[in-house]
């Protein structure tokens, strides 16, 4: 029988997911401003036997017609927002086994900067960080951001993201041999210079000569995670992923992903059982079935057009109630303009390449209302919510979920209270949550390290000979 693993989807703003809560009595999100609301939630997933808590995050924001809307200002649509790497210290020194996964792209800094921000962070949390690797996100806006001229395509970005995180791994693999810092005080050896190795990087998009600073950490190389279910997007997550988060909207759908990531990764020598596999999950559960649905829909009362329509087009860069509502999104095409070069997979979504119909762009804003970038919706009492996890993780192969709430701590307090006892007694959960480093929690494997066939195994240090 499979675990069932879970995480927390979080950003270090207002709301998630680019729908509007933030307004709503239940919602705590007010708060992101500060430590407590943070490290209330982290400590109560850590006692719930939650796996980590992942943050989103990103410079951009929603632009139309090359502008911040009214709407996302005065409705909080994924704006504003902090950077979340900062916060994980305080929140690992409050918590024993939680993991933290951060948001980081590979557009923006150099390698080496990330290479020795996640290294820090592994030694502070005591091996319990991973990292979402992502090539970007509202790339317009990121672009003017930043004073770039233009963003780079879809496809190109994903290029370059492949070496990024070679040179970062050859960085965190490839120069520290085990046991090069010593710390020997009664020797007067901090670390011993022969076991420290030069690192030479010379690649198409970047390069490195010279030496890491950072020892080496617990795990090493933080545990990889990456979000993105375009075919681009799925090649990338078998060769680098070691937890993969997939854009779940239907069953069948979610399970050819899955499939596909899989077989990806055993042609390229891996394991296919070790990419843990995970998609976002919004979940309502309350005591009764009657009282589920009730608290939904005083959530879905607070969506509008307007707001699906910001959320939208700050994901990919299209305005939906700019575009005919009768047609489907290939009117862009056939008005002489792409269909989208970012946030590919949720335009792949709307394009169906089965033969079945494109929906049009108005069951497209009834279809995203309330729904934002989240995942799959499930809404019932805690039978009913553990039936239907059973049911997805036993049809598509899933490992787990990433829960998306709707009305912040709260949310997540009421599933600890009701589905996981029910999780447990089913044997879907450990009776004790895992300890460890969060490599060993997430992939069930002993020690901390990269495994032998992941292709980051190949920037292993040689150690030096005696």
């Amino acid at each position: 029988m499979k675990q069932i693993r879970l995480g927390v989807f979080e950003v270090a703003g207002p709301q998630v997911g680019g729908t509007l809560s933030w307004s709503h009595p239940r919602s705590d999100s007010l708060g992101y401003h500060g430590l407590d609301l943070w490290i209330g939630m982290a400590k109560l997933l850590d006692r719930a036997g939650f796996d980590f808590l992942f943050f989103a995050d990103g410079f951009g924001y929603p632009s139309i017609d090359g502008d911040l809307p009214e709407t996302a200002a005065r409705g909080g649509i994924n704006f504003p927002g902090m950077d979340p790497a900062l916060l994980i210290p305080t929140l690992a020194r409050e918590t024993e086994r939680l993991g933290f996964v951060v948001t980081s792209s590979t557009g923006l800094d150099h390698p080496v900067q990330s290479a020795r921000r996640f290294a820090t962070l592994d030694h502070l949390t005591g091996g319990r960080i991973g990292w979402n690797i992502v090539t970007g996100a509202s790339q317009n806006t990121v672009a003017e951001l930043f004073g770039h001229d233009e963003m780079r395509g879809h496809d190109a970005r994903y290029d370059q993201a492949d070496e990024y995180v070679d040179l970062a791994m050859t960085l965190w693999e490839g120069c520290w041999e085990d046991g090069a810092f010593r710390g020997d005080a009664e020797a007067g050896v901090l670390a011993d210079r022969d076991r420290i190795h030069r690192v030479e990087f010379a690649g198409e998009h970047f390069r490195s000569s010279g030496y890491f600073t950072v020892a080496p950490s617990p795990q090493r190389t933080p545990v990889l995670f990456q979000a993105g279910t375009s075919d681009r997007g799925r090649a990338y997550a078998a060769r680098n992923a070691e937890c993969v988060f997939v854009q779940g909207t239907t069953v069948p759908k979610t399970a050819a992903n899955v499939a596909d990531i899989r077989a990806k990764a055993a042609a390229l020598g891996r394991d296919p059982e070790s990419v843990k596999i995970m998609v976002g999950l919004t979940v309502t559960v309350a005591p009764t079935h009657d009282e589920a649905v009730a608290l939904r829909k005083e959530f879905d009362d607070l969506q509008t057009d307007e707001v699906v329509a910001v959320l939208y087009a700050g994901n990919t860069g299209i305005d939906l109630l700019s575009l005919d509502p009768s047609r489907d999104l290939t009117q862009l095409q056939d008005d002489g303009g792409p269909v989208g070069q970012m946030g590919q997979s949720n335009i792949d979504r709307f394009l169906p390449k089965d033969g079945s119909p494109a929906p049009t762009v108005r069951e497209i804003l009834d279809d995203l209302r309330g729904k934002g970038t989240r995942g799959l919706q499930l809404v019932g009492d805690p039978v009913e919510v553990a039936d239907e996890l059973e049911r997805l993780v036993d049809e598509t192969d899933l490992d787990g979920f990433l829960l998306e709430p709707i009305f912040g701590t709260a949310d997540l307090a009421d599933f600890a209270d009701l589905v996981v006892p029910e999780l447990r007694r089913r044997g879907r959960m450990p009776a004790e949550p895992a300890t460890g480093t969060l490599r060993e929690q997430m992939l069930g494997r002993p020690g901390p390290h990269l495994s032998a066939d992941h292709p980051g195994a190949r920037f292993a240090v040689v150690p030096a000979t005696v």
